[in-house]
């Protein structure tokens, strides 16, 4: 019983969150997790009202438009838009590292910040073309 106890205690541990240095590389893996979930969720969310007040008929889908034109629902509008491509710009720094590139250093920590920014840019931009019309 004594050598099991000291053979559980020899053994190695996980290393634990607090002994990781945090980098722009493992904020942005976290940050692509979350906005995917932020996406697929109140995406779906809100698809799902829209096909529900176009089923339910014109007064539905006017109220509808006229919560979604609030400065509440543009907010809701601009963070789902956000999180999406956000989260496809990650995605696509995701799949550059699967083939093999931009493992260096210095280029996965400049592509890893560069990242939020591109989806703030994608998204302003696209809302700039929605609020133009």
């Amino acid at each position: 019983m004594a050598q099991a106890s000291q053979a559980r205690k020899a053994r190695p541990l996980s290393p634990h969150l607090q002994i990781w240095r945090w980098g722009p590389a493992m904020a942005v893996s976290i940050l692509h997790r979350a906005t995917g979930s932020a996406a697929s969720f109140a995406g779906l969310g809100l698809l799902l009202c829209w096909l529900g007040t176009l089923a339910a008929g014109p007064d539905a889908y006017a109220l509808f438009s006229a919560q979604a034109g609030t400065w509440y629902g543009r907010i809701v509008l601009i963070g789902i838009s956000w999180s999406v491509f956000n989260h496809a710009v990650s995605g696509v720094r995701h799949f550059l590292l699967d083939i093999g590139a931009g493992f260096e250093v210095k280029s996965n920590n400049f592509w890893s910040a560069l990242c939020p920014v591109i989806g703030i840019l994608l998204t302003a931009a696209f809302w700039a073309c929605l609020l133009a019309r």
